[in-house]
Order: structure tokens, then sequence, then C-alpha cells
């Protein structure tokens, strides 16, 4: 049996509409002939073994694995599209959030302010925040502290407790706990959006052949149309894919590189 998972957006208030979607696509991907599609997601272990595994079918990761390790291992099926603030088509932004009461009324107003990232290695928690603070940064610093907290909803909940004082988030995540955890942006506010990027990309294993790919993206197209999935769909604000070559892609590493052509090679 072959691996599937859809860990990026997976709160555990969506888990039954992430089933649902994925009932539905396991469904239409076997009638478009694929063969082995497991019936449950891989849920619980590191999502970094599922997306190395030569033996994944389908999941979704952020651009920056993608761009920064991953390589060959995966391959690109498509970008999905969703209705959120900060999202046009497949393109997606990280919001930078502060306390309600911050007087900071731009960007430039956090330099010395702690900042919470959910991991050196995400697009929208590290990259896009750098890329975003780098023309400010004087001598390789900008923050006065940044805390790790190991997703984006932590470090949310890491600036409404006062244990830092900004954090830049997907902007998806953030529609998804508006939606479901209202209580948990009490007190905050959106003080910018960062530069627009193409979106967490949906994955299979590099040994893929043409024909998976084929069959996998005519699976979404049927899943997304299907009108039992409606409910799921619209709770995971799920509108659409784009069949974005991997090339797009290389923004990531270009906003990384600039950022330390700037002075700035690190979020510090």
């Amino acid at each position: 049996m072959l691996l599937a998972s859809l860990p990026m957006y997976d709160l555990p208030e969506l888990r039954w509409a992430t089933n649902a979607l994925w009932g539905g696509l396991a469904r239409a991907f076997r009638e478009q002939g694929l063969a082995e599609v497991p019936d449950a997601l891989s849920r619980g272990g590191p999502s970094d073994g599922v997306w190395r595994s030569p033996n994944l079918l389908f999941s979704q990761t952020c651009g920056y694995p993608l761009t920064h390790g991953l390589g060959e291992s995966v391959k690109v099926v498509a970008t999905p599209s969703y209705n959120a603030r900060g999202c046009e088509g497949s393109a997606y932004c990280s919001l930078i959030v502060v306390r309600r009461d911050c007087p900071a009324a731009d960007v430039s107003g956090l330099s010395g302010k702690r900042a919470a990232i959910n991991g050196w290695d995400s697009h929208s928690g590290m990259n896009a925040f750098r890329a975003a603070v780098a023309p400010f940064a004087r001598e390789g610093r900008f923050f006065g502290d940044v805390l790790v907290t190991g997703g984006h909803r932590e470090s949310l909940q890491a600036v409404a407790r006062g244990d830092a004082e900004v954090a830049a988030v997907d902007a998806v995540t953030h529609a998804l706990l508006t939606a479901q955890a209202p209580d948990e942006l009490e007190g905050l506010r959106v003080l910018a959006e960062t530069a627009r990027a193409p979106g967490l990309p949906f994955i299979t294993a590099g040994s893929a052949e043409p024909g998976r790919l084929a069959a996998l993206r005519a699976g979404l197209t049927a899943a997304l149309e299907d009108p039992e999935l409606e409910a799921a769909r619209a709770t995971l604000l799920l509108t659409g894919f784009e069949a974005r070559p991997v090339e797009d892609y290389a923004l990531f590493p270009a906003w990384a590189r600039e950022a330390a052509e700037a002075g700035y090679p690190e979020l510090a």
C-alpha cells in the first residue's frame, strides 16, 4: 500500500473535513486507475519521512522544504487555491501578526522585538518573514530574539500570551483559525502582509511516472467538482488548484539569497 498525508492544515477541529476530503480523493484516484491507494491518511510521524518515502502517493508540503532539501525525492502535482485573506489564485502570503496594543505602524517598527516562528524550514513563518524585514536590518540583526514554537498556531498563542511580540503565519492557517478558533486571535491584529508566493504544493514520489501525475491531477479535478465534498472543501477553504511548474518555487531560494546579499542571511 502506498502512503498519503495532508499534514499542513490538519487542525484537530478540521480532522473530519480532512478525512472526508481524502476519502473523496482516494475514490477519485482509484477511478483514474491508480492502485494501492490507501484508505486512510498517515498521521503521527515526522512529515519529512512520508515526503521522502519512495512509496509516497500524495501529500502536501511547504515550498521551503521543497526547494531546500526534498529535491528529486518528490514531484509537484499541483498547487491548491484557497478562499482566504492574502491568497490570490494558487499564490499566498504570510500575515505578520502583533498584539492589538502594539504601537508599531509597519514592519520597520518591529526592530528589537521578540519574534515567534514555527520553524527554521518554513517559508511562511521564516523565509517570507526574513524577506519582509531584511531591508530594515542593521549589521545582520533586526529582532531582539527569536522563539521557535513548532507551529503557526503555537506562534500566535505565544504572541497572545506575551511570550513573543510578533509572528508571521501562513495566511490559510490564519483564516482557518479565524473560522474555527476565533478566541485564540482575540487581542491580536494583522500588521502587514508579506509578498505573495506559490502556495503549499501537493506532491508525489520523485520516481512517479507522467501517467501517475496525470491521474492525480484528474482525480483532483473530480474531487473538487464532487458535490459530496462541498462541505469539506468549504470548511478547508479549498477552491481549486493550478498545475504550476516546479520552477515557480525558485522564488523561495531567491528570497533567501536576496536577504543574504542585503547582509541578513539569518532571521535574527
